[in-house]
């Protein structure tokens, strides 16, 4: 995530694709949901050395809670995640927990309940 951050910010490529990646739930001292190292957070980190803001979207079925969490105070960072929410892991990522102090609306939640299929999904990703 890190080498396809930096492939970006040399303009080397436009798109690039870690199938490996999105360990979102790794917090800055502790591991969590499988995940030991935020990739996301720290290829977050390496274009931010080239760009003045980065929007990250998150549309795995888990709150990306790490991601959120390392940039909830910060404008240069919007975090924007679709996931299912309730009794579920991490149980983070109400529709309410929107950043704090310079980043307050810029983490954006959009947390489903079961049963979503995909034409329902469509229709709250798309227009966003």
């Amino acid at each position: 995530s890190i080498l396809g951050a930096s492939m970006i910010n040399d303009s080397q490529s436009d798109i690039v694709i870690n199938w490996t990646g999105g360990l979102h739930h790794a917090k800055k001292h502790e591991a969590s949901g499988f995940c030991y190292v935020n990739d996301c957070v720290l290829a977050i980190l390496e274009l931010l050395k080239f760009h003045e803001r980065v929007l990250y979207v998150d549309i795995d079925i888990h709150h990306g809670d790490g991601v959120e969490e390392a940039f909830y105070t910060t404008p240069r960072v919007m975090t924007c995640s679709f996931h299912k929410y309730g009794e579920y892991f991490p149980g983070t990522g109400a529709a309410s927990d929107v950043g704090a102090e310079d980043g307050a609306g810029y983490s954006i939640n959009f947390p489903m309940n079961d049963g979503m299929d995909d034409i329902s999904f469509v229709n709250v990703f798309k227009p966003v």
